[in-house]
């Protein structure tokens, strides 16, 4: 009896273990049959063809001898290289491969800018192997997305989620085609979210590791409930292949772009005309401020709406129509999302005060407004391991500034420690206008000793605030 009661405990034992390896399994690995089974047919594969033009030409010093037009020779030389014209000029079918998803039964179809950027055609390949002609509808660069449509009816659509529900460890799934395998499934987890890519301000991109290759531009990411949350675009690697860091466009930001696209032809976004940048730890201490946070106004462009409004250069934006502005990468896609011509709340701190001023949105222009900044002659005495000049009207006109004195040359000090380069030029120092080289010994010589002072310059790329800390004083 003892014997068939240890045998029935073993028993439950392990049934027990086998049910909660099972349940175990479920909730860390999840089956996502069911999900590409109601999805896959919402998924296509996108194939464009461009003309591109190429060049062909003799060596250098190789010579064509006379030959009749009409032999086999002469009709060689003719097709390859223009008989005995020298250079030739020719035309090749460039093509590429892409991914996007229909958000429509009557033939809308999403997929990357870059995918069917300057096609000449663009075909859709649909899952049960139709090849349609796509039309472009509309582009739009800065967002990375493109709307194009195909003469279908009655075809599958994708169900579009929330990006903003997404948190960071989240399944997530893509169906794509990389390198041209059709309607290929990876999957992994959300790592980060709000993603700033260098020359991608307006687009807070969502960050995971599924695979993503190239081919699976444009192609959508799901969330567990088979849902689009994002629209895979962007891989960081070193080889051109994976590497764990792919990045997807939020779904609420490509929606937002569709709509305009499909209304209007064209994506309007919201513009403030500030260059801004990131508080380091030693900006925030010279600004009074308990930690980094914010975006920090380093130029106020010409024409722009803050110069209607209370903003002033130095000035921090702590948050933006009530959305804390936790970096400075953050506040382009804010205010991208805004329509022009609204009314919105910014929340600023200037010499260590916290203040609100109120900023009707403008629309971005076409193209950011160009700095530029020639330099050098004259060089007048070094101050903080600095050689500098005083910049001309001309040179100041050019460059669209008021005032400022140009760096030289940077030696071992204060400066150099700084960031402060060859070219730069000094605008302000702790708030104060740099306006003569007798005005910045006077600066200068007032900034605490050991402590760190803001300093803003303007270089080619735009302006830039740097952390400038005084030596300190010996004992």
């Amino acid at each position: 009896m003892q014997k068939i009661r240890t045998s029935f405990l073993y028993f439950f034992i392990l049934i027990s273990l086998a049910l909660f390896s099972t349940a175990y399994a479920e909730q860390g690995l999840p089956d996502f049959t069911k999900l590409v089974e109601n999805n896959a047919g919402a998924v296509v594969n996108i194939s464009t063809t461009k003309q591109a033009p190429t060049r062909r030409a003799l060596p250098p010093n190789v010579e064509i001898p006379d030959m009749p037009q009409d032999g086999p020779l002469g009709d060689f030389l003719e097709k390859f290289f223009g008989g005995q014209q020298g250079p030739h000029e020719d035309y090749f079918n460039s093509r590429s491969l892409g991914s996007g998803f229909i958000v429509s039964a009557d033939g809308y179809v999403v997929t990357n800018h870059h995918v069917v950027k300057e096609a000449d055609e663009i075909i859709v390949k649909l899952s049960d192997r139709r090849q349609l002609e796509a039309k472009l509808i509309g582009s739009d660069p800065r967002s990375d997305i493109a709307l194009l449509k195909v003469e279908a009816k009655d075809l599958p659509v994708v169900k579009l989620g929330s990006a903003n529900n997404l948190k960071v460890g989240q399944w997530v799934l893509a169906i794509g085609s990389p390198f041209g395998f059709d309607h290929s499934v990876t999957s992994g987890i959300v790592s980060a979210k709000g993603r700033s890519l260098p020359n991608e301000n307006y687009v807070p991109f969502i960050q995971t590791d599924v695979a993503i290759n190239p081919g699976n531009s444009g192609g959508p990411l799901f969330n567990l409930a088979g849902e689009v949350v994002g629209i895979n675009s962007q891989i960081y690697s070193r080889t051109g292949g994976f590497m764990g860091l792919s990045f997807a466009i939020p779904v609420e930001v490509a929606m937002d772009v569709i709509d305009q696209l499909k209304d209007n032809g064209y994506v309007s976004r919201g513009w403030l005309g500030v260059y801004i940048q990131e508080v380091t730890r030693e900006l925030a201490e010279s600004f009074g401020m308990d930690k980094p946070m914010g975006a920090l106004v380093a130029k106020i462009m010409d024409g722009s709406p803050v110069e209607e409004a209370d903003i002033k250069v130095g000035d921090v934006i702590l948050s933006f129509n009530g959305q804390e502005v936790q970096s400075s990468a953050a506040l382009p896609p804010m205010v991208g999302r805004v329509r022009v011509g609204e009314q919105v709340k910014l929340k600023i701190m200037r010499d260590g005060k916290l203040s609100t001023v109120k900023v009707k949105i403008g629309q971005l222009p076409d193209s950011d407004q160009p700095i530029v900044g020639e330099a050098l002659e004259k060089v007048s005495e070094g101050i903080l391991g600095l050689d500098v000049r005083v910049l001309t009207k001309d040179e100041l006109e050019e460059m669209e500034l008021s005032h400022g004195l140009q760096v030289l040359s940077v030696t071992d000090g204060a400066a150099k420690s700084a960031g402060i380069r060859k070219g730069d030029v000094l605008q302000l120092i702790n708030g104060e206008k740099v306006q003569t080289v007798k005005k910045l010994k006077e600066i200068v010589e007032q900034l605490p000793k050991g402590k760190f002072a803001s300093i803003l310059v303007q270089r080619r790329q735009g302006p830039q605030f740097l952390a400038l800390k005084m030596p300190a004083e010996e004992k």
